[in-house]
């Protein structure tokens, strides 16, 4: 199916009058309901190579670093998701910070498949107590409370932030996020027993340094 390659949206100024309507042609991936549609194809693509790679995959064994980062992170991605689609929805926002959230968006959505993938190679069944992360970090914590997670609070307090309010908002909460992420990952990237579990460990804490380093050089 090929993507919509614009939406027209109508902008009337209440100083012009109803007689003046003003046109905004907007690229396919700046409307809300693209993105989520993009988000939406994102975890159905990683969803499917779980499967399709899963399945033909050598069944290997992982220690409990690897079962508690691939689910934990993968909680933990779940925020910034949701994070970056509150964000990339709010009006009058910077168009380098949109762009890297939905960045962000795409990537950590495509992330969540692959640990998915990981978890059934590795036969790594559900959590026995949902509730609580970090105990392969010897640092058992309620999931609310894992490195970077942002408060409900402060989810509320950007789901109603415009403008520069938004912009400093994502950042400060994203970089936030980042940092408590890359210290699960580098943790991960060095005692996880599957290799691949590693590689992917140390992919993420390399590409959320990089993330920070942009955001915050947006953000000026």
């Amino acid at each position: 199916m090929t993507p919509v390659d614009a939406v027209a949206t109508t902008d009337v100024d209440p100083d012009e009058g109803s007689d003046h309507d003003d046109i905004v042609v907007l690229p396919w991936w700046q409307h809300p309901f693209n993105v989520i549609g993009l988000v939406v194809a994102a975890l159905l693509i990683g969803a499917m190579s779980g499967w399709l790679i899963g399945d033909s995959a050598a069944r290997r064994s992982g220690n409990d670093v690897d079962a508690g980062f691939l689910d934990d992170m993968r909680t933990h991605h779940e925020q910034a998701v949701e994070m970056a689609l509150i964000y990339v929805t709010r009006p009058d926002t910077d168009a380098g910070l949109r762009t890297v959230a939905r960045s962000i968006l795409l990537g950590q959505s495509q992330d969540i498949g692959r640990m998915v993938q990981l978890g059934r190679d590795l036969r790594i069944g559900e959590d026995d107590d949902p509730e609580q992360a970090m105990g392969w970090m010897g640092m058992a914590t309620p999931v609310a409370e894992m490195p970077g997670m942002a408060s409900e609070e402060q989810l509320d307090e950007l789901s109603s932030a415009d403008g520069a309010a938004a912009d400093a908002e994502f950042v400060e909460l994203m970089v936030a996020h980042h940092r408590g992420g890359i210290e699960m990952t580098e943790f991960a990237a060095e005692r996880a027993e599957d290799p691949e579990v590693r590689a992917l460990a140390q992919a993420k804490a390399v590409g959320q340094a990089d993330e920070i380093v942009e955001l915050e050089g947006l953000l000026g």
